[in-house]
């Protein structure tokens, strides 16, 4: 990776991947790879500057690296995520999903909850759950390896706040992450 002139780390449900991007601006190679793995390669391109789309993870989300001249022989490399720049996708993300670390049985979890679903994911993997309606509002159930756990929703009371979604490992709340 002679040529490397950037990287990016794209937190999805499925995981945080790393995108990197070669640009030669002699022979006009581009190299994108996805999580060390090549998955673009044009060595010879007379047009230095456009885009390259492919895509990212086990939701198969679109991913777009601008290229664009900035002055002389100067490039700016941007990522585009869902057609959004990685900030503001980043932005909208944290509004529609909820994410928790925590250490397993010595192995760090990472849960992801996908609040237009309700889909759950646990290092990369979709989980299976069950869903009920409880007398605060609703517990999504599954299990990660003999642990139980549980994703309570429940009201917060206030418009603006909305649901608060809280989990619970053996009985014992998670803190959620700020990732």
């Amino acid at each position: 990776m002679t040529d490397l002139v950037a990287m990016w780390e794209v937190a999805l449900s499925d995981g945080i991947h790393k995108i990197e991007f070669e640009h030669g601006t002699t022979s006009g190679k581009r190299v994108v790879y996805v999580d060390g793995k090549e998955i673009i390669r044009k060595d010879w391109m007379f047009k230095l500057v456009g885009k390259e789309t492919f895509a990212v993870g086990a939701s198969q989300t679109k991913a777009t690296i601008n290229i664009d001249a900035v002055s002389g022989f100067a490039y700016e490399y941007t990522l585009d995520i869902n057609g959004k720049s990685l900030k503001k996708y980043m932005e909208n993300r944290s509004k529609t999903t909820n994410t928790w670390v925590l250490h397993l049985d010595g192995e760090d979890c990472r849960v992801v909850l996908e609040k237009d679903t309700m889909d759950v994911w646990c290092n990369g993997r979709n989980m299976e759950t069950a869903g009920e309606f409880v007398d605060e509002g609703t517990e999504t159930h599954f299990s990660i390896g003999n642990h139980s756990c549980c994703i309570k929703a429940v009201s917060s009371g206030k418009r603006r706040e909305g649901i608060i979604h809280t989990l619970i490992v053996d009985d014992r709340e998670i803190p959620e992450s700020t990732e």
